[in-house]
């Protein structure tokens, strides 16, 4: 944590999350916060589904919704960005107070509901951001769809050919029955048509499927069957989850999606269950309680080939990044690894 955020940090606290939330989006935009630039080495660089990682710590969709501030966040140390949830029309989700900070849990609840200024903004914003890592964008669907699966088609169509992947997210707790379409016929009718507006783009991009941690184990063999049967280039395990078990925050009975520090076991558990389903056939990519360099680092040996995080730099501040990769590498050179992929689901048994 830099000086900056020493002061800073407990400034944003005082006002209400959201707006924190869009005053720390703000900072970023002056430029006066110091960044180190993408962070790597030998061991750090990395391979995701033909995307060429300088690290494999990657920003999970939902801290930058619109991609405000992709040129700061380019150069924050990340190896990989995602941005949205986009719907193909702006929607301002659900009412306010929708964000709660859960500070003695070292987490957070969200009932945001895919607030975001629609297709079109962020394809010209994906369009206007600078070279550099790899951005990808979180599909959503709107609230008054007649058919929602059609909508995760529709953002590729618009958006696709300015991406360098796209994230079906079908696991948000804050859209009514979103869930429901992680359910077999389901996910194969919608990745179908997701595969299929990629398949106009002039340069595929990967699809990416982001799961919730609170499915069954069959849930997840039927989830991994059909990931591998249509052929998605990767699993994001997981998003938010709906569970509550030993939170000491006020907040802790809010409704919405957990994420944090107590959703590191579970997301840990559903993510080496999938690698164990998938073997290495299919890329992971591990989300939920990334806060240092060990808790990245575990996830990767349960099964990840790259991490996102988000709620931690709520704590921590965006100097996380850096720090979480400069610490990863630091770890694989102690540990005797010549590059990180060689530490993938090395301690897979441990989570089973």
């Amino acid at each position: 944590m830099n000086t900056l955020e020493r002061l800073g940090l407990p400034l944003l606290r005082r006002f209400d999350p959201e707006r924190a939330h869009g005053l720390a989006l703000a900072g970023l935009r002056t430029r006066l916060m110091p960044l180190p630039g993408p962070v790597t080495s030998p061991r750090l660089e990395t391979e995701l589904a033909d995307l060429t990682l300088p690290n494999p710590v990657g920003l999970a969709a939902g801290f930058d919704k619109n991609a405000d501030a992709l040129p700061a966040l380019m150069r924050a140390g990340f190896g990989f960005l995602e941005v949205g949830a986009a719907t193909p029309r702006a929607q301002p989700g659900n009412p306010r107070p929708r964000l709660f900070r859960l500070s003695e849990d070292a987490a957070a609840i969200n009932r945001f509901g895919f607030n975001n200024n629609g297709a079109d903004a962020m394809a010209r914003r994906l369009a206007a951001r600078p070279k550099g890592i790899p951005v990808g964008l979180n599909l959503g669907a709107n609230k008054d769809s007649e058919d929602r699966a059609a909508d995760f088609a529709e953002v590729v169509r618009i958006c696709g050919a300015q991406a360098d992947f796209v994230t079906v997210n079908v696991s948000s707790p804050n859209t009514e029955k979103l869930r429901d379409l992680q359910g077999k016929a389901a996910l194969t009718a919608l990745l179908e048509g997701v595969l299929a507006a990629r398949a106009t783009l002039d340069k595929p991009v990967p699809v990416f499927l982001k799961i919730a941690p609170d499915l069954t184990e069959n849930e997840l063999v039927d989830i991994s069957e059909v990931a591998m049967s249509v052929a998605v280039d990767g699993i994001i395990a997981t998003n938010t989850t709906l569970a509550r078990e030993g939170l000491k925050s006020a907040h802790a009975n809010e409704a919405g999606g957990l994420s944090g520090a107590p959703l590191f076991e579970r997301s840990t558990r559903v993510l080496a269950q999938l690698s164990a389903m998938t073997g290495r056939a299919m890329p992971l990519i591990g989300v939920g309680g990334v806060d240092s360099a060990e808790a990245a680092y575990a996830k990767i040996k349960a099964g990840a080939r790259a991490v996102q995080l988000y709620t931690a730099m709520v704590y921590q501040g965006i100097s996380l990044a850096a720090d979480i990769a400069r610490g990863l590498d630091r770890l694989l050179e102690q540990d005797g690894f010549s590059n990180v992929s060689e530490t993938v689901a090395t301690d897979r048994e441990k989570w089973l």
